[in-house]
């Protein structure tokens, strides 16, 4: 997988009809996706339960792009060569979720994926600057994890700071929560490059009516071009 910084929009398949998950996936990707991204929380380090490593195993042969898993766990260690040999390509762990970030980045690039850290909104760039040089992308929350459909928090200040401290190392800034294109451009701007959108490129549409999500991810991709 060659890195670029061509802006990705990433489908949450937490906005996906659940029971119908392989389709949607075939259907989203038809209709212009770069990555899709699994939401995996539960229940305790989030307020919700989603899924687990075995419905990713489910959806993998439905993903032709990018299987990129959130892992909204705690702990999270005990899990990642599960989630790894479910064929996750990115995995990516809370800064917050345990004590030993660093140790779960490098479990993460052991078990063959690429490690990704992800910062909730009150926690600061900082927290990830002696990580950048073992993890391969950045996840901004930009609402509170948990939940689908919250409304978007402004973090460009942020985002500015991790693309800074990041310079040339191949990582990405991937945002999470409330994007739209109404908030997606002062993300890329500030340096974002992967867009995770889920009630924004689902609504209006489905597996029997997919033309509504490629309508939806071109809106993302024109508002920031």
């Amino acid at each position: 997988m060659s890195f670029d910084r061509s802006v990705k929009i990433a489908p949450s398949i937490l906005s996906a009809d659940f029971a119908n998950f392989g389709a949607e996936i075939e259907a989203v990707e038809a209709q212009g996706a770069d990555w899709i991204h699994v939401d995996v929380m539960d229940g305790h380090f989030v307020p919700n339960l989603s899924f687990g490593a075995t419905t990713c195993a489910a959806i993998r042969p439905h993903i032709k792009t990018v299987m990129d898993v959130h892992l909204m766990i705690s702990p999270v260690d005990a899990y990642i060569d599960g989630f790894a040999q479910a064929g996750a390509d990115f995995i990516t762990a809370h800064v917050e979720a345990g004590p030993h970030i660093h140790r779960t980045l490098q479990a993460i690039r052991a078990a063959g994926a690429k490690a990704g850290v992800a910062l909730n909104p009150g926690t600061p760039a900082s927290a990830v600057e002696h990580l950048l040089d073992i993890c391969d992308l950045v996840c901004v929350m930009t609402v509170n994890p948990g939940f689908g459909g919250q409304k978007f928090i402004p973090l460009a200040s942020k985002i500015a700071k991790l693309r800074a401290m990041i310079g040339d190392r191949p990582v990405h800034i991937e945002i999470d929560g409330g994007v739209t294109p109404q908030t997606a451009k002062s993300c890329v701007d500030a340096g974002a490059d992967v867009l995770v959108a889920g009630s924004a490129v689902f609504k209006g549409g489905s597996v029997s009516n997919p033309a509504p999500y490629g309508e939806n991810i071109r809106a993302i991709r024109a508002s920031v071009a």
